[in-house]
């Protein structure tokens, strides 16, 4: 578990592996390289929501958060520019809940059962984390999106607060 029911497991995209292989200069990289659960093939960050709920084997899973890197990944890769840099790319992959616990393989596929509305795919959630945008819409949806943590949710809420005023002014 990486952090709470909000952080059970952690997936991350094999499809940015060529990415941290050409900026680390390392040719070693395997998969569960950025500590991930689950590497998966197809799931990217602009086409998996928050609130989207896969089956894996005979578990179910619903996507809740883009990955913040914390000080053990620099740690990992002896780079503390990496913190930066893993948010900058956008590859951050998903943390999810268990929704029904089961058992999950190898080579199991991701199955999609629902999905929730209002939502924002997590590379929107990614940009509004990291930018100083003024996208009061996609703002306003992030804080409706019930399966986003509260913590996330209060975040863009005294974003949209704080854009909101700066724009009266």
């Amino acid at each position: 578990m990486h952090g709470g029911p909000e952080k059970a497991g952690y997936a991350y995209p094999w499809e940015h592996y060529p990415y941290w292989t050409g900026l680390l200069s390392r040719e070693n990289l395997v998969w569960g390289s950025f500590g991930e659960n689950l590497t998966t093939e197809g799931l990217l960050e602009t086409n998996v929501s928050v609130g989207d709920q896969f089956r894996i084997g005979s578990a179910t899973v619903m996507v809740r958060s883009p990955r913040t890197p914390c000080f053990k990944l620099a740690a990992k890769f002896d780079r503390d520019a990496i913190l930066k840099e893993f948010l900058k790319s956008g590859y951050s992959g998903y943390y999810f809940s268990v929704v029904e616990e089961g058992d999950v393989g190898p080579g199991d596929e991701f199955e999609l059962v629902a999905s929730e509305t209002p939502t924002l795919t997590i590379a929107e959630v990614n940009r509004l984390y990291v930018s100083y945008t003024t996208d009061f819409d996609l703002m306003q949806r992030a804080t409706q999106v019930k399966s986003l943590p509260e913590g996330w949710r209060a975040h863009f809420q005294a974003k949209l607060a704080a854009a909101e005023k700066e724009a009266r002014i």
